[in-house]
């Protein structure tokens, strides 16, 4: 899929104008500290929810088009997002990040690329650090429904990160956006130390 085209062509169905319920929820009944990464930030709204948590945020996109979005969007945080490309991560982005905020970017990529979504997972994320996402897992969508284009079962979010990750909470949401209520997982995993 071609991201900066979707971008350059308003097909932005992925963008709900605002950051993801559930890890707002996490992120207050459970404070972290530390640098953060959004991998495939898109428009930046995780990435502005991150610092208002007090996180060192980190936006991380590969469209240029949706990197300009995101700056003009949140012109306060524009020197925090970046063009890059998670599977060939920039050397000062290389374990450094304490915490890893995942919505949807995993689940916007072809099942053939989650090995290289994980092994950039592996390049950011500090050996300690937490990958906390909102999985969109339930691909039973209604007709009409719009959903990321790829989603993928817990079974293989537990295999892809089977060896090196212990999971530390596990639970579906209740808070959600529309449509979305029961076809989101909370999954956080600490990579091993």
């Amino acid at each position: 899929m071609n991201w900066e085209e979707k971008y350059q062509k308003g097909e932005v169905f992925w963008n709900r104008g605002a950051h993801s319920p559930p890890l707002s929820q996490y992120l207050e009944r459970h404070p972290v500290q530390g640098r953060a990464l959004v991998p495939g930030c898109g428009h930046g709204h995780e990435v502005a929810l991150a610092v208002k948590h007090g996180l060192a945020a980190t936006g991380l996109d590969i469209a240029p088009t949706g990197v300009a979005a995101a700056r003009a969007l949140y012109p306060l945080l524009a020197d925090r997002i970046v063009v890059g490309n998670l599977f060939n991560p920039a050397a000062e982005l290389r374990g450094v990040f304490d915490v890893v905020l995942e919505h949807t970017c995993m689940s916007g990529l072809h099942p053939s690329l989650r090995a290289s979504y994980r092994r950039g997972i592996d390049l950011t994320l500090r050996p300690g650090g937490l990958l906390i996402g909102v999985w969109f897992i339930n691909p039973d969508l209604d007709p009409g429904d719009e959903g990321p284009p790829f989603p993928f079962s817990v079974i293989a979010l537990t295999e892809l990160f089977a060896d090196g990750y212990a999971i530390v909470d596990d639970y579906v949401p209740n808070v959600g956006f529309s449509g979305r209520e029961q076809r989101e997982r909370v999954r956080v995993l600490q990579r091993s130390p």
